[in-house]
């Protein structure tokens, strides 16, 4: 079935894999990516990835890492505007990594298409306010809060609570105005999870999967990888494809990668094997 996300100013068809590249303005990334607010590297990264294939590109302006400190709202809003504004007429949808409903406002008014929130729009005025935008929404699974989501997470079933829990988030954005084709949603490799819990997610992704809701799965360089190669967050591209490729295998449809031309190539051998 034809999955037609519609994401601000974009129709984006998700029947095929989409991929969605990381640009990551904060100073504190797990992956060592981080640009540290500098928008002329921000802008030039996302160029490059626009070339390489990326359909959506994400911006974000504050690490979600465990035990990562929060970054005020005016130094979020600081970091992320030059960069939207440079690259609102690049042709690509605008995703922004954000939980924060003021900085949501500010870059919705600045021409973004989409807001990636790992909260899924639970702050106080969140839902509303991508209700009243045209924007696409990522509603994402987290188990406690960044700061301590690793101290003990701890799971009946995973997969059943997960599922759950983005149902009542999706249930709750479509009742706020919200409708289903502007909704994505991702499993939250990594948040609240240890390794078991992040591979019985992979192994069994495809429960997740709702007819003509697309399902975003992101865990390029997560240390999930890195348990399992024990390799470091800049040697995991190899991982990273890999994991994703079983992803889209099990009905992944969009993969939030830092890793964008190694993606497009292993979806193009994946792709070219399921249209033979």
């Amino acid at each position: 079935m034809t999955q037609n996300f519609h994401c601000g100013r974009f129709v984006l068809n998700a029947e095929r894999p989409l991929i969605m590249g990381i640009v990551n303005l904060g100073d504190d990334s797990f992956s060592g990516d981080g640009l540290h607010g500098n928008v002329e590297a921000a802008v030039a990264q996302a160029r490059r990835f626009v070339d390489e294939g990326a359909h959506i590109l994400d911006i974000g302006a504050e690490s979600s890492r465990p035990g990562a400190a929060p970054v005020p709202v005016q130094q979020e809003i600081d970091r992320l505007l030059p960069v939207v504004e440079a690259l609102r007429d690049c042709g690509t949808p605008l995703s922004i990594d954000t939980a924060k409903p003021e900085v949501m406002r500010v870059v919705l008014a600045a021409g973004a298409d989409m807001i990636n929130d790992i909260n899924a729009l639970r702050a106080p005025g969140a839902l509303e306010l991508v209700a009243a935008s045209k924007a696409g929404v990522c509603l994402m699974h987290m188990q406690g809060e960044p700061g301590t989501m690793q101290d003990a997470p701890h799971y009946a079933d995973i997969v059943t609570e997960v599922a759950e829990y983005l149902a009542d988030r999706v249930a709750a954005a479509e009742v706020g105005g919200i409708p289903l084709n502007r909704i994505v949603v991702d499993p939250g490799f990594g948040f609240g999870k240890t390794l078991d819990h992040n591979i019985e997610l992979l192994r069994r992704l495809g429960e997740l999967v709702v007819p003509g809701l697309p399902l975003l799965v992101g865990m390029s360089r997560k240390s999930m990888l890195g348990l399992i190669t024990g390799r470091a967050a800049h040697e995991r591209v190899h991982a990273g494809v890999a994991a994703h490729m079983l992803a889209v295998e099990r009905g992944a449809r969009i993969v939030r990668v830092h890793d964008v031309a190694a993606t497009r190539d292993a979806l193009a051998i994946l792709q070219a094997v399921e249209d033979y």
